[in-house]
C-alpha cells in the first residue's frame, strides 16, 4: 500500500474498456480479469462506484466467449451472445456499465470512444470521492487528471499497461499502477 492510501478513503474507478481490451490482447495475448483488478485497485479502501465504458459490437468479440462459442467463424448472433456474457461478467464483478452503440458514418468509418463521457462522469462523481482511479493509458485524459488534482483537490491514480500508456499520463498521476504487475490481472487465452 502506498503511503497515500488509507482505509477510510472513498474511491471511484472509471474504466476505459476498449483501451484495456486492445492493450491486453496485443501486448499479452490475453484479457483483463476485472474482478481481480478492482480488488487490487481498491486495496481495502471504500469503493463508492466502479464504472466501465463499453461500446457495443466493436472489438470485444472474444473477451468472454462462452465455452460453446469459441469459433471465430460463427454467425453474427454469436458476437452479441459473447458481448452479453462479457457485460454480465463486468456487472458480476461489481462494475456499473455505460454502454454506447458504435457510430458508423457514410463510407464505413467507425467511431467509438467514451473519452468525454468518462471525463464528465469522473468530474460529476468526484465530490463524493477522495480518490479517482482512471483505468486507461490514453494520454487524452491528462487534462482530466490535472483538473481533478488541481481544480478539485482529489488524489488521482491511473492504472494501465505500462508498455502502452502515455508517458505524460503516468507523469501527472499521483500514482501510476502497472496492471501487468498485479497478480492474476491478466487471463491468458
Amino acid at each position: 500500500m502506498s503511503t497515500s492510501q488509507y482505509k477510510d478513503q472513498r474511491v471511484g474507478i472509471f474504466i476505459d474498456i476498449q483501451n484495456l481490451y486492445h492493450s491486453a490482447k496485443h501486448l499479452y495475448g490475453g484479457r483483463v480479469n476485472y474482478k481481480e483488478l478492482i480488488k487490487n485497485l481498491v486495496f481495502g479502501r471504500r469503493l463508492v462506484r466502479a464504472i466501465a465504458y463499453v461500446v457495443k459490437s466493436e472489438g470485444i468479440e472474444n473477451i468472454m466467449a462462452p465455452p460453446e462459442r469459441t469459433s471465430p467463424h460463427e454467425e453474427t448472433g454469436a458476437n452479441s451472445g459473447r458481448e452479453a456474457t462479457f457485460f454480465e461478467a463486468l456487472e458480476n464483478a461489481g462494475i456499473d456499465l455505460r454502454i454506447k452503440d458504435i457510430q458508423i458514418f457514410p463510407g464505413g468509418t467507425k467511431k467509438a470512444d467514451w473519452d468525454v463521457g468518462m471525463a464528465v462522469d469522473a468530474i460529476r462523481i468526484a465530490p463524493m470521492l477522495d480518490v479517482v482511479i482512471l483505468v486507461t493509458g490514453d494520454g487524452d485524459f491528462v487534462p482530466l487528471v490535472e483538473y481533478l488534482k488541481w481544480g478539485l483537490g482529489k488524489q488521482v491514480e491511473v492504472a494501465a499497461f505500462g508498455k502502452s500508456s502515455s508517458a505524460k499520463l503516468k507523469e501527472v498521476a499521483d500514482q501510476f499502477i502497472t496492471i501487468e504487475k498485479i497478480p492474476k490481472s491478466i487471463i491468458k487465452k
